[in-house]
């Protein structure tokens, strides 16, 4: 012990090296004094309070250079603090065990100081993970020279549940009076977290604990199995032992068990890699993979195979092998059982699943899989109660320039998702559920779908509104699709949607706890839930609105759909005629209820739908030029229709050709659509809607204006980025101005597209030779070629290929797709491109919708311009929905001004 030892210990004679530790109560005692190194580093402040004071205060002192003076503060009295180790022992304050938190680099030397200048240093415990194999070869040799015992590296230290005592590390966690319970049972573990794991599992069986070491796992284990088995034979407090290995070392190799052991033998996927990965010595070599070390164990026990619930035959007196940590507890009692031993005290619970917070996300889970939550241990159980009264999820803000929690595109594919959906699956689904997904994280089901027709359809007509007037005067004045549109959003503010948003946020506080999960069950009991007549009356149409006849049309709607709401129901019960703001509130909340309830969304998000919907609306409708909106009726089409029957694809197609379209041309509007959502939170227009929400400042997100944001991704949109489908379209209608074609979905067009597409080949071909010698640029090929897919002898854009296939499958043909099919192979045979280029999505724009058009075209009903913007719009619609999604998600998540471009990363231009 300290004072008046030799420094020149003699190990134990049975080892080739030298062991200090006889016994397993050495390992960790009440008279074991300790120095920390590096104790106000990040984990030693975390964990060495804890330790201390477990310990009784067991931490004479601690080391951090330059912080000499300071103390660590702990329950157990402050811990002073030193620049180095000879500084502390000359301030009086001796030990005989150093623990190291020291960086990989630093452990070495921090081993050299305490055994230079502590003649009475007997262990060392380093917490270090990752040493350098030669600064580890180093250590081992100065501890071995100076009759010294180490444990780790990569370790969490050790602890002995009889003294109470825990030396460097966490074992037993924040409370480890919890995990480190007197019993009987050692412990010796490759993994320092599993080691309070499987002292808790022990718990559960009746097993209480002994010593227990986190031997670590780095390349050099100091302390190994044999020294382990050594000190646990000479033990007598420990009847028997738990080890936990994993592949890598020989360690355990060939070691007489003279007591039961139970051995744990985890990592038969490590032997399939080709790298470390976690512990730095879990590396399976020759001859110690996981396997190999099972079958050590095997022998050295003769339990003739590995223990599970289904085969419990594979026990001996001797011991059990299992391969899961949750088996041990029953192996443990097995093995004693042969051996006449009973459990330490009576079984503290078990290992049957017991959910504290249970969230099926709405999912019809089968019996066994929908545990029912229990009462949760104090402190845990206030603060479940507290998540449980929250409404909606909470998502922490960060910085979030060029991020994005909405949309991803994927690096290899380069296909973009949207809440973990692909774009490609997108483009099969409704438009409803597209334009809901942003702001429900969810693909919404009939009923939800029906209830957004509704909600948007109300929107659209615009007649007699200032808005209509502002998208004509925009239009009038010759601006692009996206600017008309920008002029009617920019209407769309805070105080047009402010009693929609009013009685959103009434309904979410009046049915928050009162039970409901599911805003479509009209069945729910209603009766408890009762509304103020302040808040009533919000609800309530007023008598500048009587001459509003959507209020009861949407009602109307809704009942034509087979549309069910419980808020609807809820409402109606007021027997008074209610106001567009509250039916549109009701709707959205029915929309949003579920994923709200299931923590999916947020209540910022749930609340701001109505805005949302409001400006789906208006936005489509702003397409739409004022003549054709009508009191009653839109292009011709009855309020009562277009309420009752039509769709999304339906209002968006009669937006952009002022006709309603067939069933396939809503579907291939809806392809289109789907396909164009989002291109990740890179593109321009993600940019500027995500600019917008920053500029606001969304730390306070009452202030954000969402109208302004999707403004903002307007404005980031151009005859570049969304209108260039267009060009597509013009490049198209040179090729077949003068083709005579009539059907451009007919395969039978007579038209021999492989020497057109040869015949501009050649043309092209010979003007980018002429370009060249004039240094002119060559002219762009609009649809062709696109720098994220090239590189390859033929090279796909993967939603050009999704529409081809799209179309094969339904046995659909458009002659404009196949000839730029045609087109990108003719141009590379005639030597005018390197490689076969894509057909990228703007070329798929311009196809479809050409083909789509191509009678009123012929016919003079439309003119080039009108083509130009029904390209644009089709763009439009899409990244309506993608912006949505990321506006909402950068409100939620963001920071203030946080899209910044840090000014060391901006040039000047000259």
């Amino acid at each position: 012990m300290i004072g008046g030892q030799d420094m020149y210990r003699q190990g134990i004679e049975e080892f080739p090296y030298y062991l200090g530790l006889r016994s397993l109560a050495d390992i960790a005692t009440p008279e074991d004094r300790v120095c920390v190194l590096n104790i106000m580093g990040g984990e030693s402040r975390q964990v060495t309070p804890t330790s201390h004071a477990f310990s009784g205060g067991n931490v004479v002192f601690g080391t951090s250079p330059g912080r000499a003076g300071q103390v660590l503060k702990t329950a157990a009295g402050d811990i002073p603090v030193f620049n180095n180790v000879r500084e502390g022992l000359k301030a009086g304050h001796a030990f005989n065990t150093g623990v190291i938190y020291l960086p990989p680099s630093g452990v070495r030397d921090g081993v050299a100081e305490l055994i230079r200048v502590n003649p009475y240093l007997e262990k060392i415990v380093i917490i270090t993970e990752k040493i350098a194999i030669h600064d580890a070869r180093e250590v081992r040799a100065m501890a071995q020279a100076n009759g010294i015992d180490v444990i780790g590296g990569n370790c969490l230290g050790v602890a002995d549940s009889w003294n109470r005592v825990r030396i460097g590390g966490a074992l037993g966690g924040d409370h480890p009076e919890e995990s480190l319970i007197r019993g009987s049972i050692a412990i010796f573990s490759n993994s320092g977290g599993f080691t309070t794991t499987i002292a808790q599992y022990l718990a559960t069986e009746g097993w209480g604990t002994t010593t227990l070491i986190s031997s670590g796992k780095d390349v050099y284990i100091n302390y190994g199995a044999r020294d382990f088995a050594y000190a646990f034979q000479n033990d007598d407090r420990s009847a028997a032992a738990v080890l936990y290995a994993e592949p890598g070392g020989y360690y355990e190799h060939d070691i007489d068990w003279q007591k039961p052991v139970v051995a744990c033998v985890v990592g038969r996927w490590k032997s399939r890699l080709t790298r470390a990965v976690g512990h730095a010595g879990a590396m399976a070599g020759s001859g110690d993979k996981a396997e190999d070390k099972e079958g050590w164990f095997i022998d050295a026990f003769g339990s003739g195979g590995i223990f599970t619930p289904e085969t419990p035959q594979y026990v001996s007196k001797k011991g059990a092998v299992v391969t899961n940590i949750a088996d041990i507890p029953a192996a443990l009692t097995a093995v004693m059982a042969l051996n006449g031993t009973q459990p330490d005290f009576a079984p503290r619970g078990n290992l049957a699943l017991k959910t504290w917070i249970a969230n099926d996300q709405g999912l019809q889970l089968p019996a066994n899989l929908a545990l029912a939550p229990v009462t949760a241990p104090e402190p845990y159980a206030k603060q479940i109660a507290a998540l449980d009264s929250q409404i909606g999820a909470v998502v922490a803000r960060q910085t979030m320039k060029d991020k994005s929690g909405a949309s991803i595109m994927d690096p290899k594919s380069r296909v973009t998702s949207v809440h973990g959906h692909s774009v490609l699956d997108l483009a099969l689904l409704p438009l409803e559920a597209n334009f809901a997904l942003p702001l429900v994280h969810e693909i919404a089901g009939p009923n939800d779908r029906a209830m957004l027709d509704v909600a948007v359809a109300a929107e659209v007509n615009l007649v007699g509104d200032p808005i209509l007037i502002a998208a004509d005067a925009a239009r009038e004045a010759g601006n692009s699709p996206n600017s008309v549109m920008a002029a009617a959003a920019a209407i769309v503010g805070p105080r047009r949607v402010e009693r929609a948003l009013a009685c959103t946020d009434i309904l979410i506080e009046l049915f928050a706890h009162s039970g409901l999960k599911d805003g479509r069950d009209e069945t729910f009991d209603t009766s408890g839930v009762t509304m103020d007549d302040d808040s009533r009356a919000m609800f309530l149409a007023t008598d500048d609105e009587a001459d509003d006849p959507r209020p009861e049309a949407m009602l109307a709607a809704v009942q034509a759909r087979g549309g069910t709401s419980v808020f609807l129901t809820y409402l109606s019960g007021f027997g008074e005629r209610l106001n567009r703001d509250a039916i549109l509130a009701a709707i959205a909340l029915t929309i949003s209820w579920g994923p709200l309830m299931r923590k999916r969304i947020t209540r910022l998000t749930a609340r701001t739908l109505p805005w949302y919907l409001r400006l789906y609306g208006v936005m489509v409708g702003a397409s739409i030029p004022g003549p054709h909106h009508q009191h009653g009726s839109l292009c011709g089409i009855p309020r009562e229709e277009r309420f009752d029957q039509w769709t999304m694809a339906d209002l968006c197609y009669l937006a952009m050709t002022g006709k309603r379209p067939a069933k396939a041309e809503a579907e291939m509007l809806q392809v289109l659509v789907g396909l164009l959502i989002s291109n990740g939170p890179g593109s321009i227009s993600a940019q500027g809607a995500k600019g917008a929400v920053a500029a606001d400042g969304p730390q306070t997100p009452d202030r954000v204006q969402i109208n302004k944001a999707m403004v903002g991704f307007l404005t980031h949109t151009g005859y570049s980025h969304g209108g260039n489908g267009f060009e597509g379209m013009a490049f198209l209608l040179e090729q077949f101005r003068d083709s005579g074609l009539t059907d451009p979905s007919d395969p039978n067009h007579g038209l021999d597209l492989t020497a057109m597409a040869r015949e501009f080949a050649l043309r092209y071909k010979q003007d980018k030779r002429q370009a060249k010698e004039q240094g002119a640029e060559v002219r762009a090929l609009p649809g062709v070629h696109h720098p994220v897919f090239k590189g390859k002898p033929v090279n796909h854009d993967p939603r050009e290929v999704f529409i081809a296939e799209f179309m094969e499958s339904r046995g659909r043909y458009n002659v404009f797709h196949a000839f730029y099919r045609e087109l990108v192979r003719q141009l590379h045979e005639v030597g005018a491109t390197p490689y076969v280029f894509c057909v990228n999505v703007d070329a798929v724009i311009a196809a479809m919708m050409l083909a789509l058009l191509w009678d009123d075209y012929r016919s003079g009903r439309l003119v080039d311009r009108d083509l130009e913007t029904a390209a644009f719009t089709v763009f439009l619609y899409g990244r309506m929905i993608g912006s949505a999604a990321e506006i909402d998600d950068h409100l939620n998540r963001g920071r203030n001004m946080d899209t910044r471009t840090p000014a060391s990363q901006c040039a000047h231009v000259v």
